[in-house]
């Protein structure tokens, strides 16, 4: 694992001024070449769809099929990734369009938008990380990393693996219920039925759509068109789990112990965006369809920022990186993925948990106190 220099107090405070400068200086030039961009988003997801669900209604001819089910994954794609995603994290709540607002949009994907954006954009990007308290850490279903305790569930790690990455879109929306602490004992079946009301409505709406509403109006052509949508969600589970897996689960890639949380600074908060954060290197085609979470951490450091500007500030936060001699996590879709799955074999197998890694060592926590 690449380790990250340690800084004094003086230092963490001169790298969290640098990177609020970056973050106030790409919102106060927000404008139209951000509403652009993503109005011409909304348009390749809805004519995407159009095009898919077309050809499916022909999908007896396997030509028909391949295409139409490839063009209703990449909507589907488009429309979680970078659509759905980063509308709901207000980035383009500038425009005052309820059809962009962060507080409002609805996705197309089974957990609902209230529970995502309190489960992600509130407890997974304020704790990023964390352990107990950032829920995205194995998704409550798998051992990622050596300071989580092992437990014999945890044996079956590459079968749990599989099949979220087959069914992310449906485990996903059981996991922002909180699903475990029911079997953990600290949630009763009536509670999680109570608080899951929605997300078991927006499931029925999704499921009806795609596997009853569209199928029974193709007619003759039922079964193509249910075979192309199942197809089109798979496509979108397999690539939406690889993107944020690859996002935060890499070899480089830290975790935290709650202690992190004690008179955290905005540096140091910072700090622990990067260190728990990981890029993907690709073109602008795989940088869109990835919804930009290729650039993950600078994601976790601009949640508020468009999106699509990631690309440009991840050439400032590189240098700033290597200026303060911290790790700057990117590389290949291949070559992080391959340790993502090395985490998830090797962490299945009994091992001592390891005391989790904090941002700040002794000394930098000394410093501090000295500072104050």
């Amino acid at each position: 694992m690449s380790k990250s220099r340690q800084l004094s107090a003086a230092e963490i405070e001169a790298f969290g001024a640098e990177v609020d400068a970056i973050k106030q200086r790409h919102l106060a030039d927000v404008g139209e070449r951000d509403a652009t961009y993503i109005r011409k988003i909304e348009k390749a997801v809805r004519y995407t769809e159009i095009a898919g669900r077309g050809l499916l209604m022909a999908g007896i001819f396997p030509p028909a099929f391949v295409a139409g089910a490839a063009l209703l994954g990449i909507s589907k794609i488009l429309d979680n990734m970078e659509l759905g995603h980063n509308v709901m994290h207000g980035q383009y709540d500038f425009m005052q369009d309820p059809r962009f607002s962060g507080q409002t949009f609805e996705w197309d994907t089974w957990c609902t938008a209230d529970n995502w954006r309190y489960s992600h954009n509130y407890m997974h990007h304020t704790y990023t990380n964390v352990l107990g308290k950032d829920h995205d850490i194995g998704y409550g279903v798998l051992r990622i990393f050596p300071e989580q305790k092992w437990e014999p569930r945890f044996l079956a790690n590459p079968v749990m693996a599989v099949s979220l990455a087959v069914f992310f879109e449906n485990l996903l929306a059981l996991q922002t219920l909180e699903t475990e602490k029911v079997f953990a004992g600290e949630k009763s079946w009536k509670e999680w039925f109570k608080q899951g009301k929605s997300t078991f409505r927006k499931a029925a709406k999704q499921a009806g759509k795609d596997y009853v509403f569209f199928p029974l109006l193709a007619g003759p052509f039922f079964l193509p068109v249910l075979a192309g949508n199942f197809a089109a969600n798979i496509m979108r589970n397999l690539w939406t789990f690889t993107i944020i897996f690859c996002g935060h689960f890499t070899e480089d890639s830290e975790v935290f112990a709650i202690e992190t949380l004690e008179n955290e600074t905005r540096g140091q908060w910072y700090l622990r965006q990067m260190r728990g954060s990981a890029n993907l290197t690709g073109g602008k085609l795989f940088h869109i369809l990835s919804g930009n979470l290729s650039h993950q951490i600078e994601h976790h450091l601009f949640p508020e920022v468009p999106a699509h500007r990631y690309a440009e500030i991840s050439v400032e936060m590189r240098e700033i990186a290597k200026r303060y001699g911290q790790n700057y996590n990117s590389a290949s879709l291949f070559k992080q993925f391959g340790t993502v799955a090395g985490r998830i074999l090797r962490h299945a197998l009994p091992s001592s948990p390891k005391k989790a890694l904090t941002v700040l060592a002794a000394e930098e926590k000394l410093s501090l106190a000295k500072a104050a």
